[in-house]
């Protein structure tokens, strides 16, 4: 059997959207299941577009993701070069370009902008676009070279019959048959010598072997003059899997206002890539059982492209917390606190409080590192607070029954040396029996007197141990004076 071979060929235009990196995902996915390779593929032709420093961004994303391209700039691997505006300096582009010329399958066009501008319009999907009609096709051989040899700006089109229809077949939408008619005369060489995406596009999958193409399904429109120029070449055209439109959760096509258009976004807003990466290949794909978590090495072995759906995805941000969530509960502990230190410092700058602990305690409590502020900001200072939280039904404890459990404790904790959690429980433990309380009618009063919280993650003894005594002894004399 043929080895599968797939690329993924951004263009450098700034942040690798969430569309792209899927793209990019699948590729890899579809070339690893199957033992076959992955290539990565830098499409730079569009210079209007081009964005200092987005390159960088791209080989960035896919080392934190883990799609560690078989052969690409960095690592050629016999079809280089692999950076499209190197590749035109070999001439292929122009090469083949001309090849079609000969075979009637395109022409020079040397319109201006002034002729151009004349020509009707028609909205196809809501866009206004220019109907070519051909006027350059009717020159003749002696009328062409005179307007080159005089330097006269061209492009150089596709040339597509108007009658007839052009039929191609993707995998997940199976034949689609569109009318010649429908097709414009697509540029393939731009006047300034290079060429069109489109054009470059097919060129180089080509000539570099690649079986399976993936893209996102607003490209079904241009995938029969794709086809066409296949055809012309007698080139065999590879399997196409056009993927579903992403939205967001008004069901609108994701955009940078979102707020996590890109993978840099989401990773801005304390994203593990990992968990990113796991979430993404659940946008348009699921496995024959109802598992949502996987690591990359498992995707590999479960992903069959024949189970990637037609309806768009939603983009889910909740249920991304989730699932990152559920990567921070996995995570193992030091790796965990690396990683959240920078927030807990940020949160809890000036106070002297052991952080690697608060992280134990947090850890399981989070979905995204910038909650860890909200969950630890009553460390460095008690928030004001109602002091009806005192009330809880549940262990049957109001605001008078509170303050007299603090002032009852806060001589023990001022005459308690040892503040580790252990021994505090263990005191307060032996309070409570001596009262006939039980266990939640002491800690609640001590735990809201210490953060003014309902929720901590923390119980009263942890982080009676984290706060220390002096400051434990301060907090329970505040909350007296509260109460009082």
């Amino acid at each position: 059997m043929e080895k599968i071979r797939t690329r993924y060929a951004p263009s450098p235009t700034g942040r690798m959207h969430v569309g792209n990196l899927r793209s990019a995902l699948y590729e890899f996915l579809i070339a690893k299941h199957a033992g076959g390779d992955f290539m990565l593929r830098i499409e730079d032709t569009d210079q209007e577009r081009y964005v200092e420093g987005a390159v960088d961004i791209i080989y960035k994303t896919m080392d934190e993701t883990g799609l560690v391209a078989d052969e690409g700039p960095h690592k050629d691997g016999g079809y280089g070069p692999y950076v499209q505006s190197e590749r035109m300096k070999t001439g292929i582009y122009m090469k083949y370009a001309k090849e079609l010329i000969e075979k009637g399958e395109a022409y020079y066009c040397f319109c201006d902008k002034e002729r151009l501008d004349s020509l009707k319009t028609e909205v196809v999907d809501g866009k206004s676009i220019t109907i070519y009609d051909k006027h350059c096709l009717g020159l003749s051989k002696e009328e062409v070279e005179k307007n080159l040899s005089e330097g006269k700006p061209f492009v150089i089109r596709q040339n597509i019959p108007n009658e007839g229809s052009t039929t191609f077949h993707d995998e997940l939408y199976g034949d689609i048959t569109v009318e010649n008619s429908e097709l414009d005369d697509m540029i393939l060489i731009k006047s300034d010598g290079y060429p069109t995406y489109n054009f470059a596009n097919v060129v180089d999958d080509h000539t570099m072997n690649i079986t399976h193409v993936v893209r996102g399904n607003e490209y079904l429109s241009s995938s029969p003059k794709y086809v066409r120029l296949y055809d012309a070449f007698g080139w065999k055209v590879p399997v196409y899997i056009h993927l579903p439109l992403i939205t967001d959760e008004e069901h609108h096509k994701l955009s940078k206002r979102s707020g996590h258009a890109s993978f840099e976004d989401l990773i801005e807003q304390g994203f593990l890539p990992e968990a990113v990466i796991n979430y993404v290949a659940l946008l348009g794909w699921s496995p024959e059982d109802n598992r949502e978590i996987f690591s990359l090495d498992e995707l590999i072995k479960e992903f069959d492209y024949h189970r990637i759906s037609k309806p768009p995805a939603v983009f889910d941000i909740q249920k991304l917390k989730w699932m990152n969530g559920e990567y921070l509960k996995a995570m193992d502990e030091d790796k965990f606190y690396e990683k959240a230190k920078p927030y807990l410092e940020k949160a809890l700058e000036g106070t002297s409080v052991d952080l690697k602990k608060i992280a134990s305690k947090i850890k399981t409590r989070i979905e995204i590192f910038p909650d860890i502020e909200s969950q630890v900001d009553f460390f460095k200072k008690v928030p004001e607070y109602d002091k009806e939280i005192y009330t809880n039904k549940k262990n049957k404890i109001d605001e008078a029954g509170s303050k007299a459990v603090l002032e009852e404790v806060l001589p023990i904790l001022e005459e308690q040396t040892d503040y580790s959690n252990d021994a505090l429980y263990a005191r307060l433990l032996e309070y409570a029996e001596s009262k006939g309380y039980k266990n939640g009618y002491v800690m609640w009063p001590i735990r809201i007197a210490l953060s003014g919280k309902l929720m901590t993650p923390a119980g009263a003894t942890e982080i009676l141990e984290i706060l220390g005594k002096e400051e434990s002894v301060a907090r329970i004399k505040a909350a007296i004076s509260k109460l009082s």
